[in-house]
C-alpha cells in the first residue's frame, strides 16, 4: 500500500477511534470528554500509550497478572486510561473504577466500529 494509502487508513481509524471515545463517554456519566477533537486526542494518545507503555507494565507485572490469572491486564488498562486524563485536557475520568468501566466499553465500541488503533 502507498504511503499516502497508509495515512489515511491511519486517519479513518483516529476519527473512528474519537467516535468511540466519543460513544463511550455518553454511555458512562464518570468520563468527561470536552469535544470530539479532544476525543481524537484521546483515542491517539491511548493507542501511543498502548504500543509504548502497556507492553513494559505488562513485563513489570507478570508475577501478579499470573497470580490473578490475567485479571491484572484489566488494572493496567485502568491505568493507562487515568494517565491519559491526567495528561490530556478536557478528558477527566472520576476515578479507577469508571476508568476500568471505559476500557471494557471503549475496547467493545472499537470492535463494534473495527477500529484497530495501533496494529494492522
Amino acid at each position: 500500500m502507498s504511503k499516502s494509502g497508509n495515512a489515511m487508513n491511519i486517519l479513518v481509524q483516529l476519527l473512528l477511534g474519537g467516535i468511540a471515545v466519543f460513544i463511550t463517554q455518553y454511555i458512562l456519566p464518570g468520563v468527561h470528554v470536552a469535544d470530539f477533537l479532544t476525543g481524537i486526542v484521546v483515542a491517539a494518545l491511548i493507542a501511543l500509550l498502548n504500543l509504548t507503555v502497556k507492553p513494559l507494565l505488562i513485563i513489570l507485572t507478570i508475577p501478579i497478572t499470573i497470580l490473578t490469572l490475567g485479571l491484572f491486564l484489566l488494572a493496567i488498562n485502568a491505568i493507562l486510561i487515568l494517565l491519559a486524563a491526567e495528561i490530556i485536557p478536557g478528558f477527566s475520568v472520576d476515578g479507577f473504577w469508571w476508568a476500568l468501566l471505559f476500557a471494557l466499553i471503549l475496547g467493545l465500541v472499537n470492535s463494534l466500529l473495527g477500529v484497530s488503533l495501533g496494529g494492522k
